[in-house]
């Protein structure tokens, strides 16, 4: 379907002002096709690699299906839920949530966003109110149902967004209760960047007949990111990873570390050595992260330092380079990764750090990806990278070889080598013992501390 317009995917006149408002006006492979098919009201399963529009792909259709229902009336009752998104992350439910407002700009459609970590409280009043577009967590969804404050009995259209990071995360058992909530006669749309046979196994479960759409081979990573690996020992990787901070494309990075420690770590060392750097992982409040994540998407912070927590659902315009500083040991997770640059046509670059104990992780990404990605051995990241780590092992070293040259002490020095004695005035002179008076017997040892032989 090229040379596709919004236009002629038969959109209304709000949706496609808020589009154009937005700078929108050709959709993605994966928009022309998915759209038309929901419209038609087929049950979808869209294999897409992240950054290739689907959070429209499935919003756009949907807010067309509601637009008969929306009501400028204040009444709860003519608000019900009639959409339910379900995805992974707290960061991925906020995006969502935010692009659905932004096509729904010009429609009294309502929408609402719930996710675990901030008071619950808070969210209960304005579903109460009454929405028609709820996007949650499966966790936080369940506490909502468990509290009576939100009611899934009017559902027409059902979405699961990367569902196969749900699964990995272990909600199936709370997806189970949930489907079994919603009414039997919906539609239901799956997205996801894979297709295992456990995605397949839950399409079969709560779909009828989907209508499959992949816009992108299966598992393969963007062909408009350049994939590079430089083979580095483990202890020289701070000190590249600052060299490749100074480069032209470093204006705007993700580095992805394994743990929340190493995440903190990284960014308190950059900070020290002058670098706009934060961290962002699950050890944070939901407040401290989404703070840290608007400065990045301000500017403020030029380098995030990420644990996988933000690998999926970040949508960052135009961001040139990711840097795996340890490569992920689950090969899809490295798709994921790089998949937060290289969005939505522009080019980007990924660059992972791999250490000779991480090589069997690459090669299993390799197959995964079915390409082979170009490689680099560095011995030493070399000059132009003295990081504060690599200017403390500099003093080091300037002090091994101050020392090296300094004059050695005689083998016998007088003065090294003699005992330590005091001098007369550095201490005072020794008490003499007192001798008892003549004819005057010792003190006697008190019995009890006489050693009886036999």
């Amino acid at each position: 379907m090229n040379n596709v317009s919004f236009t002629d995917l038969k959109l209304s006149p709000e949706i496609l002002k808020a589009l154009a408002e937005a700078g929108y006006t050709t959709p993605t492979p994966i928009q022309a096709q998915a759209i038309p098919a929901v419209l038609e009201g087929h049950d979808l399963m869209a294999g897409a690699q992240t950054g290739t529009g689907k959070t429209a792909a499935f919003a756009l259709p949907m807010l067309q299906k509601l637009l008969p229902h929306a009501s400028s009336s204040t009444s709860p009752a003519r608000h019900p839920v009639r959409a339910l998104i379900l995805v992974p992350t707290r960061e991925l439910a906020i995006q969502v949530e935010e692009n659905i407002k932004t096509y729904a700009r010009h429609t009294h459609l309502r929408s609402l966003v719930v996710f675990g970590g901030v008071d619950i409280k808070q969210q209960t009043p304005h579903l109460k109110a009454g929405v028609e577009i709820l996007v949650a967590t499966p966790g936080r969804l369940l506490d909502h149902i468990e509290q009576k404050t939100v009611l899934l009995n009017q559902v027409q259209m059902l979405v699961l967004d990367e569902a196969d990071r749900m699964l990995d995360m272990g909600f199936m058992p709370a997806l189970k209760r949930i489907l079994a909530l919603l009414p039997r006669q919906r539609q239901s749309l799956m997205f996801s960047a894979t297709f295992s046979s456990e995605i397949k196994k839950l399409s079969e479960d709560f779909m009828n007949y989907p209508t499959l759409i992949e816009v992108a081979r299966s598992n393969a990573s963007a062909e408009n990111i350049t994939q590079k690996v430089y083979l580095v020992e483990q202890a020289n990787k701070h000190q590249l990873l600052a060299k490749l901070l100074q480069g032209d494309d470093a204006k705007q990075v993700i580095v992805f570390t394994k743990t929340k420690l190493t995440a903190s770590r990284l960014a308190r060392e950059l900070q020290r050595e002058g670098v706009s750097a934060d961290a962002i992982h699950g050890d944070k409040s939901q407040l401290e992260r989404m703070q840290v994540l608007e400065s990045f998407k301000q500017g403020k912070v030029s380098v995030l330092i990420a644990t996988d927590v933000a690998a999926r659902g970040l949508d960052i315009d135009s961001l040139p380079m990711v840097i795996n500083y340890e490569i992920p040991h689950a090969a899809e997770d490295y798709v994921h990764r790089i998949g937060r640059t290289g969005r939505a046509g522009a080019s980007g670059t990924a660059i992972s750090l791999v250490s000779p104990e991480e090589e069997k992780y690459l090669l299993e990404i390799e197959k995964l990806i079915k390409t082979e990605i170009q490689k680099e051995r560095v011995s030493s990241p070399g000059p132009g990278a003295k990081t504060h780590r690599a200017q403390r092992g500099e003093a080091s070293e300037h002090r091994r070889e101050y020392h090296a040259s300094a004059p050695k002490k005689p083998s016998h020095d007088p003065w090294f080598d003699k005992p330590y004695e005091p001098s007369v005035s550095a201490a005072p002179p020794a008490k003499k013992a007192v001798e008892p008076p003549a004819g005057k017997p010792k003190a006697q040892i008190p019995a009890l501390f006489v050693r009886r032989s036999g």
